[in-house]
């Protein structure tokens, strides 16, 4: 070991007076002299293995010469935008060059060296810098360090320094893409990374309770990438971008698709120039106001939109009018606490100097003012780390100055002093992460009445929110995040229901009402010869029809959704049942007429004979048919409620919701397959039923007294099927149009059937009296009579009331005749009173001459043949010849 010399006047780098008395061997030590001062001697000495120190024979010594050699110069390289879309270098240049006046007046950084900046303007350009680079790189002298500005340059430049072995150094490059160690492994910034941002912004989205937002975005890397971090973290906390808009020079389209996509919260990259271009659009679509809120980046001039820019074509006012209200969020840039750091200046002190360099122009018209102190700290920062890497290179025989684009030791030990510096600057505390991006808090403003007010900090390490609460709006409070949208199911119209409940209800009555007389008066043989139980299929059907109308009329209004499917089921059992029962039994009927009535001449026989139970079966196979589709489909595929969403519609009044109209329909997985079943087959029995009606119009058949009437309603009934069935499933998004035209056409066939059914066969037996005088005859016989009997009772009493008004005008006509021949025999008596004498001699008077049984040939010619058989079909009032003539017995005769 070796013991210190103590040379006077000067000081050991990096040791104290007491750890220079006892030192191991080969260590050496580095003589520094206080203020201008130099070393006269040796300024390095190693201790040897004999206790003693190299050059002992020659002293070292501070002392003041006339003559000090001039400090070496270390180039940095910088590119600072003066113009375009960020301006920054207006005020990050004054500031950088600030710092580098105090770092060349401090003897205690880099006293050997003086730092000088070459710079260009960049105009933020990527095509600009290009040149500048390779002006810089291929122009003596050599820069040791980059400095670039905005990102899209600094993404150039960082890129290719590598290339060269020179470390870049930024000042406002705030691209997330600026953070890949892979592809900028040389890469430093004072200003954090546009990532920042977005966690700051997710935690306001939080805040105000938002869930859905929209981005606009300048086509450029930096605002690409810092949205790509954005959609993740926003998928993280459960937010949906619902918009996503870019442009390249012109945002008009990309405003108006926000307007049309409905976006209210929404996030805006891209830089000043372009955010004037933008905000003037929004101008125009009204994109602003108490329905929206705009995200921007803070780092704008604060009077960016009262800037008059010949790219645009709105006012101040129009601009002012539209950027109210908007939110930045800012990354703290200037200390907000009153302390001295590495360049021993307040951050007051430093705005105050950097106001007296702009020579008093106006910050909120200065580009990068706001940067500023991150340029001052940008070269502090470079400065400590090159003086910390003054003692290593001189371990190892090298120096600052013999720095070469080809030396990879002196960049690697500039990039582990960046990498490793830690110090308080007028932006805040000065620290990089591991991919050389700055780590700071997060500022939120918000612009109000055209200024911008602090409404709090975020701090995204510990996720510490501080709110001031001075947070204003436009309207009540936050807006929504979207045009809130009411739910609104539509219901029937009550009065529609109610009106048409009364016509079923009165129509169910008229059923029973016909369903009762069929009943009471089954026995009497005109009710018999109408098959009255199947006319009682049909009654029961239409009554089941009608009931099916309530259902079909009942919606949410009415019941709970958990009991809509069970109205559904209602609505088609008893439509299908009534269907079946009503228009089964008809179909029958018609179905039976036109069997028997079309078959060959040999089977007329058959035809006399009708057994009731084929007609009851054929209802049954008809109504089981129904039943089992229903059963399959039911069970297969039950129906349930599905809820038809519709266009939205706004509110007549200035609220910022919209109206969602709903509607419940009863529906299944394979509706459409099920009703072309059901239509299809029911479809078909339709036609054949309009057919049989039409094919047995003029068939007359006592069997089946009412086939006509039955005719009759088979074509009103299934004309109004026909139509209602597609036109409903047309009309199924109008609940009221399609309720009215189903019920109505339901109601009209009821109505229609049970009237042309069952009211003839009313007004036959009340006007006739047919039931009172059946049920004597029936109680004097005192056995009832089968129906071959009735028939032809029946077509006797028809063709006796024919005969009667034969015979009437027949007694007219012999009337006639027997005054004509008085007067023929008053005449020839008169012309031969010979002959009449001998007729007196030897017969009686002509009163008495006629023969009991004699009757005139005139007369007996004059009848038809048949009256012959006929003379005794009625014997109540007295037997009668069939020659006799008399007059008082001649209506008798043909009775």
């Amino acid at each position: 070991s070796c013991t210190g010399p103590l040379d006077g006047g000067i000081r050991y780098r990096g040791l104290t007076q007491e750890q220079v008395k006892i030192l191991p061997v080969d260590y050496e030590i580095e003589y520094i002299c206080r203020g201008s001062r130099v070393i006269v001697g040796p300024k390095v000495r190693k201790c040897l293995p004999n206790g003693t120190w190299t050059d002992m024979n020659q002293l070292s010594r501070c002392c003041r010469c006339p003559y000090t050699e001039r400090p070496k110069k270390l180039y940095i390289g910088a590119l600072f935008p003066m113009s375009g879309g960020w301006p920054g270098g207006q005020a990050c240049l004054p500031a950088a060059q600030m710092a580098l006046d105090l770092v060349n007046n401090r003897t205690d950084i880099l006293p050997d060296y003086e730092l000088e900046l070459i710079h260009y303007d960049s105009m933020c350009d990527p095509g600009e810098a290009t040149k500048l680079l390779y002006d810089l790189l291929y122009t003596e002298p050599i820069k040791i360090v980059l400095m670039p500005g905005c990102s899209s340059v600094s993404t150039l430049v960082a890129e290719a320094a590598r290339m060269w072995n020179l470390i870049v150094f930024s000042y406002g490059s705030s691209s997330p893409a600026l953070s890949n160690r892979q592809r900028f492994p040389t890469f430093f910034r004072t200003h954090p990374s546009a990532t920042l941002h977005n966690p700051t912004r997710v935690r306001l989205f939080q805040k105000w309770g938002w869930t859905k937002i929209a981005t606009i975005q300048q086509t450029t890397e930096v605002f690409t990438s810092t949205l790509d971090d954005l959609e993740e973290r926003v998928k993280e906390a459960g937010i949906e971008i619902s918009v996503r808009q870019s442009f390249l020079t012109d945002p008009a389209v990309a405003v108006k698709n926000l307007k049309r996509q409905d976006a209210r919260i929404i996030v805006g990259l891209f830089y000043e120039t372009e955010a004037r271009k933008v905000f003037c659009e929004v101008f125009k679509e009204k994109l602003y106001g108490k329905k929206y809120v705009w995200f921007l980046i803070g780092w704008y001039a604060d009077n960016w939109f009262k800037i008059k820019d010949p790219a645009i074509n709105c006012t101040v006012e129009n601009m002012t009018e539209a950027v109210e209200g908007h939110v930045t969020t800012e990354i703290v840039m200037l200390n907000p606490e009153t302390v001295r750091g590495a360049s021993n200046l307040t951050s007051q002190e430093f705005l105050a100097q950097l106001m007296s360099r702009l020579g008093g122009k106006n910050p909120e018209e200065t580009g990068g003012f706001q940067e500023a102190p991150l340029a001052y700290d940008a070269v502090w920062a470079l400065a400590l780390a090159l003086n910390k890497t003054v003692a290593p290179l001189r371990a190892k025989s090298w120096a600052l100055e013999d720095f070469n684009y080809n030396n990879k030791e002196i960049t690697a030990e500039i990039y582990r002093a960046l990498n490793t510096s830690s110090f308080e600057g007028v932006s805040g505390h000065v620290v990089f992460d591991a991919q050389g991006s700055r780590m700071a808090w997060t500022l939120i403003e918000q612009l109000q009445g055209g200024s911008y007010k602090k409404i709090g900090y975020y701090d995204s390490t510990k996720g510490n929110l501080s709110w001031y609460g001075n947070d204003k709006w436009i309207g009540l409070g936050p807006p929504a995040d979207q045009t809130k949208v009411i739910e609104e199911f539509r219901y029937l119209s009550q009065k529609l229901f109610v009106s048409v409940s009364v016509f079923a209800g009165l129509g169910i009555l008229l059923g029973i009402v016909c369903l009762s007389f069929n009943i009471y008066n089954s026995s009497v043989r005109y009710i018999q010869n109408s098959q009255p139980y199947l006319n009682n299929m049909t009654a029961v059907g239409c009554v089941l029809a009608l009931a099916a109308v309530f259902p079909l009329g009942i919606d949410g209004l009415h019941i709970q959704r958990s009991q809509f499917p069970v109205v559904c089921q209602f609505r088609l059992w008893l439509l299908g049942l009534g269907f079946s029962l009503a228009y089964g039994s008809m179909f029958t009927k018609i179905w039976w007429v036109h069997t028997v009535f079309t078959k060959k001449d040999e089977k007329k026989e058959k035809r006399k004979h009708l057994e009731p139970w084929k007609l009851y079966a054929t209802v049954a196979v008809l109504l089981a048919i129904d039943v089992l589709s229903l059963l399959i489909w039911q069970i297969m595929d039950p129906l349930h409620i599905t809820v038809e969403k519709f266009t939205k519609e706004a509110p007549k009044e200035d609220l910022d919701v919209l109206i969602q109209p709903l509607l419940e329909h009863c529906s299944s997985e394979k509706m459409n397959t099920w009703l072309g079943v059901v239509y299809g087959y029911k479809g078909l029995l339709l036609l054949l039923g309009i057919f049989l009606a039409y094919e047995t119009k003029s068939i007359s058949t006592e069997k089946i007294n009412d086939h006509r009437a039955v005719g009759m309603a088979i074509y009103n009934v299934s004309v109004l099927c026909m139509i209602t069935a597609p036109v409903t499933m047309i009309l199924s998004s109008q609940q009221d149009a399609s309720f009215a035209f189903a019920s109505l056409a339901i109601i009209f066939s009821v109505y229609i059937t049970l009237v042309v059914l069952f009211v003839p066969k009313i007004r036959r037996l009340i006007t006739r009296g047919e039931w009172q005088s059946e049920q004597q005859d029936t109680l004097k016989t005192g056995s009832s009579t089968n129906n071959n009997d009735e028939e032809k009772s029946r077509q006797l009493e028809r063709e006796n009331r024919e005969l009667q008004k034969i015979i009437q005008e027949k007694e007219e006509r012999v009337t006639e005749l027997r005054s004509q021949l008085a007067e023929r025999q008053a005449l020839r008596s008169r012309r031969r009173p010979s002959v009449q004498n001998q007729n007196q001699n030897h017969s009686v008077p002509s009163s008495q001459a006629e023969p009991p049984n004699y009757c005139p040939a005139t007369d007996k010619q004059s009848l038809p043949p048949s009256f012959s058989n006929s003379s005794n079909l009625y014997q109540g009032e007295g037997k009668l010849s069939r020659n006799n003539c008399h007059n008082s017995r001649l209506p008798l005769l043909y009775k």
